[in-house]
């Protein structure tokens, strides 16, 4: 157990601390607003709004009476709504509940019909989720989808020449064979030879032309995995792979194919950085990847995502369609999320896919320090996985009051106060181990 390993130097430490708390602070604040927000619009009035927990740094009361504040603490945060005994939800003494009148007792969590209880509580989750699908709906927005047919935007830099494609040319053939269409791309660049130059044919300015080029898929880093052996070994964007362990690589498959050899051993990269040539010296990991057909495979990987020769030219999609591939996006963050759960105890898959708040927060720091588009699409993730696990049915979690409510409706009446509070107990039991379990894995796993 490396735990010196666990401690940043200093200055990251304050970067990987303040990319955490602006994450959380950003989920938990549009999840709690979700409960406040449909809480008014249902008719229960809401005393205080906290970002944060413990003492108050600044507050203002607006006209609905409600107490926006702004705490020390800024792990978290709540709403606590008429009626509340404190800010986990807990009811108020009875007697207190009781001298109120039918009107105030009516804007309270336990005077409020079930329906309007039921909506406020899931209100909080469902925010996390519109909050994850609006980011990646954004994303894809700004980012645009490659036009069709494939077109030259621009040409990244690599050390491989020559390079004769241009941007705006319509990449018509490649080594003889008709570019096929864009969802096709990747496995028809797996059948190119591997040669360090081969031959495009391409529409340029209404002419067809045969031009050289390297390898549509070069060993080439368009982004690097928080936590993975490539973050920490201090690759780049943009880097080129020329050669493991003195063998020359020309393509990101051939990179793929190395690393899955290694099984795990270390590996040395030779590396074009900007015309400059580094030596990086990294140690693949074992990791659980999920698949979009469901379940898992278990890969030998440094932690990069490779990426085209060419930046394609885009076009921005419709917002429909945005919307569309976003919420995909979010569900499929689900399924794999019920998935991984599953598998891990099946024991499939390993226990350390669990992390905990150290390596939610190493993920938050290195994801920022990759940029603002890679921070705001963790953000965008780690906002589904709360708005999932607060739904779980487990009591002092959203999905355990729900669960309350459902049993109220079944019943016709509440769980008594003694068996609320032995479950409320139980269930913060349940979600404290559940945390230990995953701060553990933050320890030892690697």
């Amino acid at each position: 157990m490396d735990l010196v390993g666990l401690i940043p130097s200093f200055g990251n430490l304050i970067y990987t601390v303040a990319a955490f708390v602006i994450a959380l602070s950003v989920i938990v604040a549009i999840h709690e607003y979700g409960h406040y927000i449909v809480g008014r619009w249902t008719g229960i009035k809401a005393d205080v709004f906290s970002v944060g927990f413990g003492p108050v740094i600044a507050s203002r009361t607006d006209r609905h009476g409600t107490v926006w504040q702004l705490a020390a603490i800024p792990f978290g945060g709540y709403v606590k709504f008429r009626g509340d005994a404190n800010a986990a939800s807990a009811p108020s003494e009875e007697a207190a509940l009781q001298a109120m009148s039918d009107e105030e007792y009516r804007s309270t969590m336990q005077g409020a019909p079930i329906w309007a209880r039921a909506l406020t509580v899931a209100a909080g989750p469902v925010f996390n989720f519109i909050l994850s699908i609006l980011v990646f709906s954004a994303m894809i927005l700004y980012q645009g989808t490659p036009t069709d047919p494939l077109t030259v935007g621009d040409v990244r830099p690599v050390p491989f020449a020559p390079v004769e494609l241009q941007a705006g040319d319509e990449l018509v053939e490649i080594e003889g064979s008709a570019t096929p269409e864009l969802e096709d791309l990747v496995t028809f660049f797996d059948t190119l030879p591997r040669d360090r130059s081969i031959t495009y044919t391409v529409r340029r300015d209404g002419e067809l032309l045969t031009v050289s080029a390297p390898h549509p898929m070069p060993a080439l880093v368009t982004s690097v995995q928080p936590r993975s052996a490539a973050m920490a070994a201090g690759l780049e964007t943009e880097d080129v792979i020329t050669a493991i362990n003195g063998n020359p690589i020309t393509t990101f498959e051939g990179l793929r194919e190395h690393v899955a050899a290694s099984e795990g051993a270390p590996l040395d990269l030779d590396v074009w950085r900007a015309g400059e040539e580094l030596e990086f010296t990294m140690t693949p990991r074992k990791v659980d990847i999920p698949l979009q057909e469901g379940g898992f495979e278990t890969r030998w990987l440094i932690g990069i995502t490779g990426g085209m020769l060419i930046e394609p030219q885009t076009e921005t999609p419709g917002i429909g369609e945005a919307l569309g591939r976003a919420a995909d996006q979010t569900l499929f963050i689900v399924q794999s999320s019920f998935s991984a759960l599953y598998h891990i105890a099946a024991g499939a898959i390993s226990t350390c896919n669990l992390q905990g708040p150290i390596g939610i927060a190493k993920t938050s720091g290195d994801a920022a320090s990759q940029g603002f588009s890679s921070f705001i699409w963790f953000i965008a993730v780690l906002s589904t996985a709360v708005g999932l696990i607060n739904l779980f049915p487990i009591p002092v979690l959203d999905g355990g009051h729900l669960v309350f409510h459902a049993y109220e409706a079944v019943t016709g009446r509440q769980p008594s106060e003694r068996a609320f509070k032995v479950l409320m107990s139980m269930g913060l039991f349940v979600l404290l181990s559940f945390m230990a379990f995953a701060l553990t894995n933050d320890i030892f796993c690697p």
